[in-house]
């Protein structure tokens, strides 16, 4: 089964859409269209019936949502109806707090705080957290920004390949189409997570014939016939579209 992006141009390039339950990572570097595809993703998806939630480790669930009512996604009326939920799981903004984790966005537009069990952010407390979400809304789609910040919780950093690992195959256990998201800059570094989630989408923005380009690369696709060349990426007020060919 395939699930639709809702992102014109690219589910044409892996043959109708990623393939249902399985986890995708996308990467690029900052001004790269990361958090438009996703947010993309999972409004498509929520239009449609599906519950989306997106976590959040590192920027404030209520930016995001600011900045994507931008485009013409109705962000706000599906957080309103609970079709699409914001998940803010990442440190307190006030130093000398216990970090909580359970700060989310509610129906009515407002960050609402929980008692917290005081743990330290691990990558097994952070997936408890999502699992509970999961299983409460009956979620379907799921993005996590960041992969990093989450390589960032493991204590021992001699164990952070081991814990990526297993985070990612506990992920695949949820029922959800999960995308990960990756600050990681170059596509030819490869990490655990590369290597572990189903499929890999490169995000660039680079100089391109005297002028900034942003272009999308499929770097891998398990189950999927796809090529690996540069597609040009235009925004306009409904999101993110791929479009033809760089050569």
């Amino acid at each position: 089964m395939r699930i639709g992006t809702g992102i014109d141009g690219f589910d044409e390039v892996v043959q109708g859409g990623l393939l249902a339950e399985r986890v995708y990572l996308v990467s690029g570097p900052p001004g790269s269209g990361k958090t438009t595809f996703c947010v993309q993703y999972l409004a498509h998806g929520a239009t449609h019936g599906e519950v989306g939630l997106y976590v959040s480790l590192v920027e404030s669930p209520q930016n995001i949502i600011d900045d994507m009512s931008n485009y013409t996604m109705n962000v706000i009326p599906l957080v309103k109806m609970n079709k699409l939920l914001f998940a803010d799981l990442g440190p307190r903004m006030d130093y000398g707090f216990i970090d909580d984790l359970n700060d989310h966005v509610t129906p009515g537009y407002e960050v609402e705080n929980s008692p917290g069990s005081h743990e330290a952010p691990s990558p097994a407390t952070v997936f408890k957290e999502i699992a509970a979400y999961v299983t409460e809304y009956g979620v379907k789609r799921l993005v996590i920004d960041s992969v990093s910040a989450i390589r960032f919780t493991t204590k021992d950093p001699s164990l952070q390949e081991k814990e990526m690992s297993r985070f990612i195959r506990n992920l695949k256990k949820l029922g959800c189409t999960t995308i990960l998201i990756s600050e990681m800059t170059d596509p030819t570094a490869y990490s655990t997570e590369q290597f572990a989630s189903h499929g890999v989408i490169f995000l660039h923005n680079f100089l391109y014939d005297k002028t900034m380009t942003r272009a999308i690369q499929v770097i891998k696709m398990r189950g999927t016939k796809h090529d690996c060349n540069l597609r040009s990426v235009n925004f306009t007020e409904n999101g993110m579209s791929v479009q033809e060919l760089l050569e």
